[in-house]
């Protein structure tokens, strides 16, 4: 008994720290669609030297600052488009370095998947309880 009291005690935690990782992720994405600037970037190819899959995003800020955006592992399943192609980026006016690229599914993947961790964690919670 004690061991599947702790085993759900667990299971709940985890579960509400997912929760409150993708409410917060999700909070980011909707400031960032309210009160973000857009602009319009340039997918460029990686350097030869660099093994990692997709383009690099090119944009200039609100200052006029070239930035490079990594969209990372995350770049080519969420909706980048090949390279040479133009793709929305958006960022927030204090923070350009923390840009996004403005696609649904690259806003709003990390609170998918923490959502999706806090339902399985909460879902083996039930399964030890009962």
């Amino acid at each position: 008994m004690g061991a599947e009291l702790v085993l759900l005690a667990l299971c709940t935690g985890s579960g509400l720290g997912f929760l409150a990782l993708a409410t917060r992720s999700a909070l980011a994405a909707l400031r960032l669609s309210l009160r973000g600037l857009r602009v319009m970037g340039q997918v460029r190819p990686r350097e030869a030297s660099d093994r990692r899959w997709g383009g690099l995003v090119v944009f200039c800020d609100h200052l006029g600052r070239g930035l490079v955006l990594d969209p990372g592992w995350r770049g080519p399943l969420c909706g980048l488009p090949p390279v040479g192609a133009s793709v929305p980026v958006v960022y927030t006016r204090n923070r350009p370095a923390t840009a996004r690229l403005w696609t649904l599914r690259y806003l709003l993947a990390p609170s998918f998947g923490w959502f999706l961790s806090s339902t399985l964690a909460f879902g083996t919670g039930v399964v030890v309880s009962s």
